[in-house]
């Protein structure tokens, strides 16, 4: 048999013909690649110089709020508790009772000495009228003395007078001025106690009153009401337990004054300013419920400056770490209540910085109280009416216009006291 040719070639023209195609595709398909990464390019360029850059993101965001303490004024034991965790209470609800009985000791201790006080302090006035009475009686008589002595003088020589006669009418008037000096000297002091005052401003009158209204005050505060609407957490206290002045007994959180603290990097802040709008999204809803919000400004330090135990660059190794700082960002009241958040939950933020007409977050500046409550005022109306009526009822009946109208006087007066 003959061997087969070596060097004849095989599938040479199939090769030959096959590469070319193989090499155009190839070709094709990467010139499409290339032109679609390009695309993207341009896409994202032409959105982020439209758009992207007019916004500032994070994710590290969380709805925070008010925890207010509610806690006592006075001391005493808890009789009963009117609201629990998780309960929605309304501002000036009772939410816990102390024991009352030893202020209302206090109470009726301190109005019964307003009222003696008072009854005393008219006793001061009548006296002036009686001691001038006696200043003018022991006038006459010194007149009387002065003109028997005169008659006993010119009657001595005359021999119908004695020596010794004449001798006690000269005592006589000398113990009259002196009665009359003693009377002076009491109208006196009487009147320093009086003059440029009335009964219902008599300094001992307004001293008794503070005592009434320190008093009512206490037992006002024996009653401890809820300081604004919101819902109860981390109550403590227990029926029964004996508090002291300023234990913590539980928290109101008021979840329609809820805001967001955005931690940002500091380098997205160069261009923040109060004002700005914001959109935001939390994890407890989704997607679906957008948040708008107002940037309110920027805190006084980084998050890890303020931290229980912060860094110490100085101590030996370091490493730059960017840092973040938190800005404070308002929430649309009508959305809050729409879909409550809860304190701590996440957001998610979006911040519109082209809007540049604002001061900057580190310029951001309050002129109003941003809190306050009025719940505690009426205790301070109503010991103010009580007094009124102690002291009216203490006067003579034909001055209770008088006192009526002065009432507002003294209560003014013992408000500083």
């Amino acid at each position: 048999m003959n061997a087969p040719d070596q060097n004849k070639p095989v599938n040479v023209p199939a090769q030959a013909e096959y590469a070319p195609e193989k090499n155009g595709k190839r070709r094709v398909l990467l010139i499409i690649i290339t032109l679609i990464v390009l695309a993207s390019i341009a896409v994202y360029a032409f959105w982020w110089y439209t758009v992207g850059r007019n916004f500032e993101h994070t994710e590290d965001a969380y709805a925070a709020g008010n925890v207010v303490q509610v806690t006592s004024q006075v001391a005493g034991t808890v009789v009963a508790i009117h609201a629990d965790d998780t309960d929605v209470v309304q501002a000036g609800k009772p939410l816990v009772e102390l024991d009352k009985t030893d202020a209302r000791v206090a109470v009726d201790q301190a109005e019964a000495q307003l009222a003696q006080t008072v009854r005393e302090v008219r006793v001061l006035f009548a006296n002036n009228g009686s001691l001038q009475a006696n200043v003018s009686l022991r006038s006459s008589e010194v007149e009387r003395a002065k003109s028997d002595l005169a008659r006993r003088t010119q009657l001595l020589s005359t021999g119908a007078v004695s020596a010794e006669e004449l001798e006690h009418a000269r005592n006589a008037v000398k113990s009259a001025e002196a009665a009359l000096q003693a009377a002076s000297e009491q109208l006196t002091s009487n009147r320093t106690l009086t003059e440029n005052t009335t009964v219902t401003q008599h300094p001992n009158v307004l001293r008794a009153a503070a005592r009434v209204r320190e008093t009512l005050l206490a037992l006002s505060r024996t009653s401890l009401p809820a300081p604004m609407n919101g819902f109860v957490a981390k109550r403590a206290v227990q029926v029964g337990q004996r508090i002291a002045p300023g234990a913590p007994l539980l928290s109101i959180v008021p979840l329609n004054t809820l805001w967001v603290d955005a931690n940002f990097k500091e380098v997205q802040l160069a261009h923040m300013r109060t004002g700005q709008d914001v959109e935001l999204h939390s994890d407890l809803f989704g997607s679906d419920v957008t948040y708008h919000g107002k940037v309110l400004g920027m805190s006084a330090g980084t998050g890890s400056a303020f931290a229980l135990l912060p860094a110490q660059n100085a101590s030996g190794n370091w490493i730059k770490v960017v840092q973040r700082v938190p800005v404070r960002i308002s929430l649309d009241p009508k959305e809050l209540e729409a879909h409550p958040l809860r304190i701590g939950v996440s957001m998610q933020v979006k911040v519109n910085i082209s809007q540049q007409q604002g001061a900057p977050v580190t310029a951001a500046a309050r002129t109003v109280p941003a809190y306050q409550t009025a719940v505690f005022e009426q205790n301070g109306k109503d010991a103010d009416q009580r007094i009124a009526e102690i002291i009216a009822a203490n006067l003579p009946a034909s001055k209770d216009n008088k006192a009526a109208a002065t009432a507002a006087a003294v209560t003014s007066k013992t408000k500083g006291m």
